[in-house]
């Protein structure tokens, strides 16, 4: 689902259908509110940071986990919501034997990173990655979720579209106002180039109480030269927009780009219409590495991914908040 283009309004000048959904918005904002104040829950024996958002959609949570998971290195352990099977229990992810149907694509790519973990019920997640040896926990989304103590909440934030209109949903894009969740963070890490960062900066820098750290995605080398390749990109992300226009940025010629629903699954009937249409077009499949996980076995290989990290302008702030909480990284 694409956010409805209202939510990119301006704070200042909320559009006719943020007003009219203002009254909506402030019960989502209620029960939110009274969600979170439920109680601490539980309190692990190891410290536990949460990589969240205030904002629905692609922030860039997930390379900002694989960062911090890489930074921290061994016995960190990483704590997902998930799907598929996970209403059985905390299910230690595989990346040989399950499938992004079974535990979900984003903790499927972060197990080739670290010892991941998938269940509904978070806290016995992050029980289960202490009785497996963890010494640093990681949470993948569930800033809003009561039922984990966590020692650390990073916000974060994509830098080209901030907060929205800064209304909470349906209103806008927020899970919940600006301020109550940097009420509980204490870092927010802003995602983005240059410019970006500016606009960033004009628009929340004021509303900004804690500190702040810069990043931006850069492509990971692979040796591929995308100069003057034909290419047919689809991405089910939270803004496939910016995967187009990473592709276009390193020259590759985008002949059709698909956007799909975050999460969308790229079933046979998909891939093989997707499959036509580069033929047709004589274009190569393009995608990212979170939907190549998503992509049937005998599909891969005549896709190509496109694989980025999370690279710090400054790792000052950082590396300040994780040694308070004794988890610097290793020298």
């Amino acid at each position: 689902m694409r956010p409805p283009s209202f939510w990119a309004n301006p704070p200042d000048r909320p559009g006719w259908q943020s007003r009219m959904l203002a009254p909506l918005a402030a019960i989502w904002a209620l029960s939110t509110r009274r969600r979170i104040a439920r109680g601490t829950g539980y309190r692990a024996g190891v410290p536990v940071i949460c990589v969240g958002n205030i904002s629905v959609g692609g922030t860039g949570k997930t390379p900002t986990v694989i960062s911090l998971v890489e930074r921290l290195g061994a016995a960190t352990h990483v704590v997902a919501r998930g799907y598929g099977g996970t209403e059985k229990g905390p299910l230690r992810v595989d990346e040989r034997r399950h499938s992004a149907d079974d535990v979900g694509d984003e903790p499927l790519l972060i197990s080739a990173f670290a010892p991941t973990w998938v269940a509904r019920d978070r806290a016995a997640a992050v029980r289960a990655a202490e009785a497996a040896g963890a010494r640093v926990i990681v949470m993948d989304d569930g800033m809003q979720n009561p039922s984990v103590a966590r020692d650390l909440n990073i916000v974060v934030v994509d830098a080209a579209t901030g907060f929205g209109n800064g209304r909470v949903m349906p209103a806008g894009p927020l899970r919940e106002p600006v301020a109550a969740g940097f009420a509980r963070a204490g870092l927010v890490l802003s995602i983005g180039d240059q410019d970006a960062q500016e606009r960033f900066r004009r628009m929340w820098g004021d509303t900004i109480s804690v500190p702040q750290a810069k990043g931006s995605l850069e492509v990971l080398p692979t040796g591929m030269d995308w100069k003057g390749l034909r290419v047919l990109a689809f991405a089910g992300i939270g803004r496939p927009e910016k995967f187009f226009v990473t592709l276009r940025n390193l020259g590759a010629e985008v002949v059709r780009a698909e956007a799909l629903d975050d999460h969308q699954r790229l079933g046979d009937a998909l891939i093989a219409r997707l499959e036509r249409d580069a033929r047709s077009l004589s274009a190569q499949l393009v995608t990212t590495e979170k939907d190549a996980v998503r992509l049937p076995s005998t599909s891969r290989q005549g896709v190509l991914t496109l694989p980025v990290r999370l690279a710090m302008d400054d790792d000052a702030a950082l590396n300040a908040t994780l040694a308070g909480l004794r988890v610097a990284p290793p020298i």
